[in-house]
């Protein structure tokens, strides 16, 4: 974690902000982490975006009702920044106690927020809360945690991971992904999912794979982009989907998703979230 990072009020007993204010957004670059992967953020071996899901973002109309949605934004992977999630949560707060005409300009003013911020184009999308656009929904593909194995190591390890020379198609997942926050230390929970086509994962290598981020101290980004890169490296992947579902904190989820061919994510939840 950098220097400005650490000095910054993210780790910090603050006061809550009720009127909008766009300077709470703190970016962090994205280069530092991926260094460490590595990933050359000039020439990104990957596609892909963030999905946020704000579960509480409300605001005043014109008349000082409030109003409730659920909120989705989409910052794509080759922005050069990231938004630290507190700063993000401080950020909607901030539109608790201010006045806006409509959910369209509370969405132009999101996007122009986020987007410079984030250094990219962010697209904000806006559901009723009754609407079911984020119905809950299973992973479709083959869970790996009943597995009965012995763990032993809980930082990431790319030599957990091992294949056989049959080429397959398949997902696999599991439930048991944890990682921390780096501003924080709190601990961060998800799922992780891998589409691919390439030599086939032995299946209890992967769990012991996924399992060793569970002390690992990293952005979900980062976290997604070095399982994309190992599981890459290690099935010699043709096609590859790494993508994690969160839980949220503060009423924020983060979803990152990167792929080989640039597809999008399908707009669902887990059951937890």
């Amino acid at each position: 974690m950098s220097s400005k990072e650490v000095d910054s009020l993210l780790g910090k007993e603050v006061e809550y902000q009720f009127q909008y204010n766009p300077e709470l957004l703190f970016p962090i670059t994205r280069n530092e982490g991926r260094a460490r992967i590595p990933v050359d953020s000039n020439n990104l071996p990957f596609q892909g975006v963030d999905v946020w899901t704000g579960y509480e973002v409300s605001w005043l109309n014109g008349k000082g009702k409030p109003v409730v949605k659920v909120a989705e934004f989409e910052i794509p992977a080759d922005s050069p920044n990231l938004v630290e999630s507190k700063s993000f949560k401080l950020y909607l707060n901030s539109f608790n106690q201010s006045q806006f005409g409509s959910d369209d300009d509370v969405i132009t003013l999101m996007e122009k927020d986020l987007s410079a911020a984030s250094g990219g184009s962010v697209k904000v999308t806006l559901h009723d809360v009754d609407s079911g656009a984020l119905s809950c929904s299973p992973v479709v593909g083959e869970c790996v945690d009943n597995l009965d194995i012995e763990v032993d190591i809980y930082e990431p390890d790319a030599s957990l991971l091992k294949v056989s020379g049959q080429q397959v198609t398949e997902t696999l997942y599991s439930h048991l992904l944890r990682s921390n926050c780096p501003v924080t230390g709190q601990p961060d929970w998800g799922t992780l999912v891998v589409e691919y086509t390439g030599a086939k994962l032995d299946r209890e290598a992967f769990l012991k794979y996924v399992i060793s981020y569970r002390q690992h101290t990293g952005f979900h980004e980062q976290c997604v982009e070095q399982a994309f890169m190992d599981i890459k490296a290690i099935t010699k992947a043709t096609d590859l989907v790494v993508y994690a579902r969160y839980l949220r904190r503060g009423g924020l989820d983060i979803n990152p998703y990167r792929s080989m061919d640039g597809r999008l994510p399908e707009t669902y939840r887990l059951y937890r979230q």
